[in-house]
């Protein structure tokens, strides 16, 4: 999947574009992994090294205290690593996640936007473990929860001749 393709096809559609087609994307993306739909997160901006989606503070993502719930928090930011991953990834190079450590430094009692970022130089030079570095904002500017996902890159395999 060209993920770029996707998002320019998407986001620039004259009778979809906009917000309704960052969500048409949002939907589409969420294929590959089916458990993202469950936080109905829109990606906002995608770009290389760059991915921002929003989780609706909605009840069906909140605890038992009316926030955002810490496992709708990590999924939305594994979503924006996973976007960041495959629009930034060489096409020589392939990715899996390796671990994340996060910190909730705030309640998450607003939207929130998920942030996964990254260095080209990163990518250019991986040849093992790659540290996104991720964080969840609320309306306010608030981070609410911050850390690392670590990824495993490594060379794709050579194709088998027939």
């Amino acid at each position: 999947m060209d993920i770029n393709a996707l998002w320019k096809q998407t986001t620039t559609a004259p009778l979809v574009g906009g917000i309704a087609g960052k969500k048409v994307f949002s939907i589409a993306f969420s294929r590959f992994a089916p458990y993202f739909s469950t936080i109905g997160a829109t990606v906002t901006v995608l770009e290389p090294n760059h991915v921002e989606l929003v989780i609706p503070n909605k009840k069906k993502v909140h605890n038992h205290i009316g926030t955002v719930h810490a496992i709708a928090l990590c999924n939305g930011l594994e979503m924006a690593m996973g976007a960041l991953a495959e629009a930034t990834i060489p096409k020589s190079k392939r990715w899996i996640p390796k671990g994340m450590s996060i910190e909730y430094t705030a309640m998450a009692n607003t939207d929130i936007t998920c942030i996964a970022e990254t260095d080209q130089e990163q990518w250019d030079t991986a040849n093992g473990a790659l540290d996104v570095r991720v964080k969840g904002v609320r309306t306010d500017g608030t981070v609410v929860i911050e850390g690392v996902i670590k990824l495993w890159v490594t060379d794709k395999p050579a194709k088998k001749s027939a």
